[in-house]
Formats: C-alpha cells, sequence, structure tokens
C-alpha cells in the first residue's frame, strides 16, 4: 500500500475528518499527559490514592451498586481501586501510558484485579450496553466542545438501560477554571487547562440522562480515605430503561 501523502492525511471528506482537524487544534495529546503523570510526587490534588467523596457516598447510601463499571480518564487509578474494592469489575481505560503504569502499580500493592487499557477512550472497542456504571472523574472538561456529542454517543453505547454514569468536572465562576464560551475555545485555540461548568449547562448537555444528584464536591482534608476539593461539579445520572412492553 502507498504511504499516505501529506495532502491526503489533510483533506477533509467527512464529518470525522473535521472533528479530526479540531481535536489537532486543541487536545492535549498523550505525550502531554505523560509528562503530567511523570513525576508522582509533584503537588497536585488529583495524585492522592484516595477515590472521590461522591461516589464513596454513592455507594454507602445505595445509589450504586456493584456491578460492571467502566473507569474513563482513569489517571493513576485511585477510583479504579476503589470500584474494585466495592465489588465491582472494573475496566479502566487513559490515554497516558505513565499514568496507567502507576495505576497497575497501585493495584499489584492493593491485588486489585483491574482490566486497564490503554488509548482514546473514543477510539477503543467496548462490549455494547455491558456497563452498570460508567465514572468520569476528570476527563470531561478536556473534551473539547466538539466532541461532546462522540462522548455522549460513547455513554449510550457502553451504559445499560438503568445503569449509572458518574461524573465530576471543573466548576465555572470561581477563578480556578477557564470562563471561556464554547466558541470562544476555537476564536483562542485553547482549552485553557480545562473548561469550568455550571449546573445549567452540565443538565442541558447530559439531558437524555436522568438527574439523580448533582452538587459541589465537599472538601476533605487530606490524608483520609476520600478525596474532595470545593472547585469541583459533582453528578450522577441515570440512563433511563426503555419502558415495560
Amino acid at each position: 500500500m502507498e504511504k499516505e501523502t501529506f495532502e491526503e492525511k489533510e483533506s477533509i471528506v467527512s464529518r470525522e475528518d473535521v472533528l479530526r482537524m479540531l481535536d489537532s487544534f486543541l487536545r492535549e495529546e498523550a505525550p502531554w499527559w505523560d509528562r503530567f503523570y511523570e513525576d508522582r510526587e509533584k503537588d497536585v490534588p488529583f495524585f492522592v490514592n484516595a477515590p472521590d467523596e461522591n461516589m464513596v457516598r454513592h455507594f454507602e447510601e445505595g445509589r450504586l451498586r456493584p456491578g460492571r463499571a467502566l473507569d474513563l480518564g482513569c489517571g493513576p487509578g485511585r477510583n479504579a481501586l476503589y470500584l474494585a474494592g466495592a465489588g465491582c469489575e472494573v475496566d479502566a481505560v487513559d490515554l497516558s501510558q505513565k499514568g496507567l503504569d502507576w495505576a497497575r502499580d497501585r493495584a499489584a500493592e492493593r491485588k486489585a484485579d483491574i482490566r486497564f487499557r490503554h488509548g482514546n477512550a473514543f477510539e477503543l472497542d467496548f462490549p455494547p450496553h455491558a456497563y452498570d456504571i460508567v465514572y468520569d472523574s476528570g476527563c470531561f472538561h478536556h473534551v473539547p466542545p466538539h466532541r461532546r456529542e462522540t462522548y455522549l454517543d460513547l455513554l449510550d453505547r457502553v451504559l445499560k438501560p438503568g445503569g449509572h454514569f458518574g461524573l465530576t468536572c471543573f466548576a465555572g465562576g470561581i477563578g480556578y477554571t477557564s470562563e471561556l464560551s464554547d466558541w470562544d475555545v476555537y476564536r483562542q485555540n485553547s482549552l485553557r487547562g480545562g473548561l469550568g461548568f455550571h449546573d445549567a449547562k452540565l443538565r442541558a448537555i447530559f439531558n437524555r440522562f436522568e438527574v439523580v444528584e448533582m452538587r459541589m464536591m465537599k472538601p476533605v482534608e487530606q490524608p483520609a480515605d476520600r478525596f474532595g476539593v470545593s472547585f469541583l461539579w459533582t453528578a450522577l445520572f441515570r440512563r433511563p430503561a426503555p419502558p415495560s412492553p
């Protein structure tokens, strides 16, 4: 097969070609995330080895129960480890090999059985409608606006009817995160470290799901058995089950 030419590589003949072009302008690629995770001693709040306080509470209060779970953007694996410890069968995916190496080391220390997968979640094959829980802690606010429909399509493919989707993401209006409109992302060619959201926008984006709970994350002083900071939204959504015949 002849090698693809520069002109062919940058040709636009489909909707997916447009999306990939926009990806190349905006998305942090795997080498950036590998550098981010390379220094495990770096002072980053998310590097603690403790699960999100909201997810722990959902299990404690019975909103979530053990089942098959998919952790999107698992990073060093702190939430995947909790899900496995709670009795879930866990698949965990991340774009960064360095992040996954760290997660595997943590899993080995706890003898946790987790299937780790390396790659872009949009491009990996997952079993259809297989997951009772899909959890995303810190991935969605790095998804550019043009890929939100791709993200929703992924949830539709993998989440069981009646299954739950858990999310934590940057909150807007509190000084920590980008206050860009979706159009400004493209005017500035940057996500500026991650997009901040208000509750109304989250409800609009995920309007095909039922809202079980939406609130700000509760701060938790470290060290502790759970993680919490004041600048994240937490949300738990449920995919509606089809009506009975």
